[in-house]
């Protein structure tokens, strides 16, 4: 066999790492794993995979630093380009996100990707999967609603005046009663009243908003135009991932079947010219991430005067460090009705403190304040189990753990998309179907991903924090916490992918007591709140880490309480812990 002068200066790059990484931890198995993996992958692809890769690196300095960086750049583009569709088809092929390069601007090329036409069958818009065992515990979840004079709530979906076409398809949805949010939220919103609503993870808010506003754009005869070369949509819905606003959009898509108003959605990771294309078509509900929305309505191609609705889902992470100049824009932008002439809702499972005072900004004085559900929102239906094991072990304890429950449907969550890629690729070759999608994804892929995923194709999918929000996929029974995230709200929002409307979950966290011991004090308020069994060492960490002042972690309060009653409760994180670390952020998400 002839090895030629690049891959021996791979293995010399490999050594010198390897040399490296045995100075500081033990990666004894990434040693054997890896060297594996470059011979391979060099043998079906050659020289080209790493030495391209290196040469086009971050980093093209000398010494250390240029090493490093040259590694960071070339190396992770070579493993996500190249190994996954050789050695393990059923892998993530995948990708550094290409910049979504817009009409007139230079850098990067120009995105092409059409995603695929939603489906016309009335069999798949209406396609749903069936309410579990516990959904009539939920009339028994406590519920707090502040503000002067908030409407009565309704019992029923016929008490809600929902017009015949609207009433019809809530039927075919399959819903029978609305759920606690639903019941407060619809009348609150129909009486035209701003809202901020707290409920926990998979309790129906998505038609709590939609429904209502459906309702009186029916009942004043709205209807798309085709003939306007500047729509204007009187509701917009804005949330932070691509994934979660086109689900909003199909909901409001079935919603609004055989009527005359037309939803659309707009998200970055796909062409623009089809994007404008979709809302010159007639636009009443326009759904989209941040950044594409403040771009649509730059072109001209969207105009504001007629906006009676701006919706904000998952409003904690739109106001918060990531989103909040974006959404302050958007509100700010010529034509945007003020405060006082629209009307604006926000939902979300979880309320920071600072967040709601932020949240003010942006609604009516009189607003109406709307909790649902326990301590952190985390959702009784989950059961939760906590598990310490130091980071050189997880991988094992990953691998028994899914062998252990067969072909459960099993979301792994991740801190950064370095691992998520590596975790997808160990199970894949340990024979385990798994995918994987994180914001360096190209759009194409995070559909395929979660399109395998829904149908079982793949029924592992590894992901970073760009799934953990929102996101309702039938029938996932299991929920893994590889990495647990930095904040409580973050776990409440990830759990929250299974034990949805009232169907059975289970989540399990692996707890490394070097670095999660802060979250400690947090998980023993939420699984308490929960009704679930607290470990005995999680709570003596949390109680030596924070002491004993004011730690009562048996108290039962609400997910989050109205600021202006002056008593919130406040979760034990420092105020910075409600958003990623900075390291974090920068290695995890681009969200649109």
């Amino acid at each position: 066999m002839h090895f030629n002068k690049n891959f021996c200066m791979i293995l010399i790059i490999f050594q010198k790492l390897m040399k490296m990484a045995t100075m500081r931890v033990k990666l004894n198995f990434f040693k054997q794993d890896m060297f594996f993996w470059l011979l391979r992958s060099y043998l079906f692809h050659g020289p080209r995979l790493f030495v391209a890769g290196w040469k086009d690196g971050e980093g093209q300095g000398r010494g250390r630093g240029g090493f490093r960086d040259g590694f960071r750049g070339g190396f992770r583009g070579g493993f996500r380009d190249g190994c996954f569709l050789v050695f393990f088809p059923n892998c993530p092929a995948s990708t550094a996100d290409k910049p979504d390069q817009e009409a007139g601007e230079n850098a990067g090329p120009k995105v092409v990707y059409v995603p695929p036409p939603p489906p016309e069958e009335e069999s798949s818009i209406f396609s749903h999967y069936a309410t579990g065992i516990n959904f009539d515990k939920y009339d028994d979840i406590l519920v707090d609603v502040s503000g002067s004079n908030p409407p009565k709530a309704i019992m029923t979906f016929d008490e809600a005046g929902l017009c015949e076409s609207l009433r019809k398809n809530v039927t075919k949805s399959g819903y029978v009663k609305p759920t606690p949010v639903q019941k407060h939220g619809i009348p609150i919103i129909s009486a035209g009243r701003d809202l901020m609503a707290c409920a926990q993870t998979g309790s129906g808010k998505t038609a709590a908003f939609l429904l209502p506003i459906l309702q009186r754009l029916m009942a004043d005869g709205v209807a798309a135009s085709k003939f306007s070369e500047v729509q204007e949509p009187e509701a917009i819905i804005v949330a932070p991932t691509r994934e979660l606003i086109n689900q909003i959009y199909l909901e409001a898509r079935k919603f609004a079947y055989g009527t005359c108003v037309r939803p659309v959605v707009v998200y970055g990771g796909i062409n623009t010219g089809y994007t404008i294309r979709e809302v010159l078509k007639g636009c009443n509900i326009l759904c989209g991430t941040p950044g594409r929305l403040l771009d649509i309505i730059g072109r001209g191609k969207v105009g504001l005067s007629k906006l009676r609705y701006l919706v904000l889902d998952e409003a904690d992470r739109m106001l918060d460090m990531g989103f909040e100049p974006d959404m302050r824009k958007l509100v700010g932008s010529p034509g945007m009705p003020s405060k006082e002439d629209r009307q604006t809702l926000m939902f979300s499972a979880t309320y920071p403190e600072d967040i709601q005072r932020m949240a003010a900004d942006f609604l009516k004085v009189d607003y109406i304040f709307l909790a649902v559900g326990v301590v952190g929102g985390a959702c009784s239906d989950v059961e939760q189990t906590i598990v310490q094991v130091d980071q050189y072990s997880k991988r094992d304890q990953l691998l028994e753990l899914l062998r252990s429950t067969g072909n459960e449907r099993t979301m792994v969550f991740v801190e950064t998309k370095r691992s998520a890629d590596f975790i997808a690729t160990f199970l894949c070759q340990e024979k385990l179907s798994t995918t994987s999608i994180h914001g360096d994804r190209e759009q194409r892929e995070r559909e395929k991903a979660l399109s395998d995923f829904r149908t079982g194709q793949c029924p592992v999918l590894v992901a970073t924090s760009v799934a953990a929000r929102g996101l309702d996929i039938e029938q996932v029974q299991h929920v893994v916490n590889f990495d647990l995230p930095s904040s409580i709200d973050e776990y409440v929002h990830r759990i929250g992918r299974t034990g949805r409307c009232g169907n059975i979950g289970r989540a399990v966290s692996f707890f490394n007591p070097e670095s999660d011991t802060p979250l400690a004090r947090s998980l023993v308020k939420v699984l308490s709140g929960a009704q679930q069994e607290v470990p005995k060492w999680l709570e003596e960490i949390a109680f030596s880490a924070h002491g004993t002042t004011g730690f009562n972690p048996r108290g039962k309060v609400f997910a989050s309480t109205d600021t202006r009653k002056g008593g919130s409760f406040k979760m034990d994180e420092p105020p910075q812990a409600s958003a990623p670390s900075p390291a974090a952020a920068a290695d995890d998400e681009e969200w649109e």
